[in-house]
């Protein structure tokens, strides 16, 4: 039994993780570590977690041997100092996506990650869900031909006050959702992009775009003058849809990225067009059960700190082009290993606790 600290007892912590950690049979919460002491008790009390603390106590937490891994969920200018404390203290890391927010950081969560030994994991849940792979299962075996574009999109109306407002976090849509359509497209693809253009939009009167912007309109090259184009936003209706488009047929999956759907599958190809909805599974308890099993095995999990820094590089070019308008190139970079069958993993959807 993998043994999990939760650092930070927001949204996605309650909603998500502390309901998902319970049906995994392979893991448990040992501690939460927040800065809102009564949140987390009464998050402690619902989940029987038996430890709770500030933020003060974190790194005689992750020096001890009461728990074995860290789940960070802290604003996105916060991942790395949390990620190396922990790492370097030997504790294994699922850090929530944006890996960081900056080359350097990502790097650096890297190198502390190879010099202590202990695994490193950018929390990409949609690796481990079966629709998912149904839809790479489809373009890889060949069922649309080869693929030449990559559409995407995934916008909702985000509330005043939400800390993914701040720019000082690192907040705005990109970051936070563009990165789904991003890591999508690169692993249809199989393949790093080489060339990137944006456009970005920021309504001077909703006082939520103060500092971020609204929408962003993205365009990607990818090698073999393939194509990936998203949209991303926090003032859209809600959407969330991914299509491929092959030589010879098209897929599409809407609902595609967030835990809350179950995801519906649209195939069109020489033998007709098919549609098939998926069990609704829960998300976070696939991804939570799928690194412990990697850390009871010694086995490096696939969406690795590598992954997330490939997202990163792209999502720092997609920021350049948006500020510039000019095409940003860059630099080579291999692909990984990719997402394979065996990572796919499927648990009823756990009931959400709120506070």
């Amino acid at each position: 039994m993998i043994r999990y600290a939760v650092i930070g007892a927001g949204w996605i912590s309650q909603e998500a993780f502390l309901p998902g950690v319970a049906v995994t049979g392979n893991s448990r919460v040992a501690a939460i570590v927040s800065g809102s002491p009564e949140i987390a008790r009464e998050l402690a009390a619902r989940h029987g977690v038996p430890e709770v603390m500030g933020y003060d106590g974190y790194d005689a937490l992750v020096g001890s041997d009461r728990i074995d891994a860290v789940y960070i969920a802290l604003p996105n200018d916060l991942h790395a100092d949390f990620t190396i404390r922990a790492l370097k203290a030997g504790k294994h890391v699922m850090v929530e996506k944006p890996l960081a927010t900056s080359l350097a950081e990502g790097e650096a969560m890297n190198a502390a990650a190879a010099e202590s030994g202990a695994f490193l994991m950018t929390a990409y849940r949609l690796h481990n869900e079966p629709g998912t792979h149904a839809m790479l299962e489809a373009v890889r075996s060949g069922r649309i031909g080869e693929p030449v574009h990559v559409a995407a999109s995934f916008g909702f109306q985000t509330q005043a006050g939400n800390h993914r407002l701040k720019a000082g976090h690192w907040g705005g849509p990109l970051p936070d959702v563009g990165v789904y359509c991003l890591n999508a497209a690169r692993h249809i693809l199989a393949a790093e992009p080489v060339a990137v253009q944006a456009m970005a939009v920021r309504p001077p009167a909703d006082p939520r775009f103060a500092e971020i912007d609204a929408s962003l309109a993205v365009t990607l090259l990818f090698p073999g003058g393939r194509l990936a184009q998203f949209f991303c936003s926090f003032g859209s209706a809600l959407s969330e849809s991914l299509n491929v488009i092959g030589t010879t047929g098209e897929v599409m999956l809407d609902p595609a990225f967030r835990f809350e759907s179950a995801m519906r599958m649209r195939l069109r190809d020489a033998s007709g067009e098919t549609t098939r909805t998926f069990p609704q599974v829960d998300h976070f308890a696939g991804q939570i059960a799928y690194f412990s099993d990697c850390i009871a095995s010694g086995t490096p999990p696939e969406a690795d700190g590598e992954e997330g820094l490939a997202d990163l590089q792209v999502l720092l070019a997609i920021d350049e082009a948006a500020r510039s308008g000019t095409t940003v190139p860059l630099p080579p970079r291999a692909f990984g290993a990719g997402i394979t069958p065996g990572m796919r993993r499927s648990f009823p959807p756990a009931a959400a606790t709120r506070t």
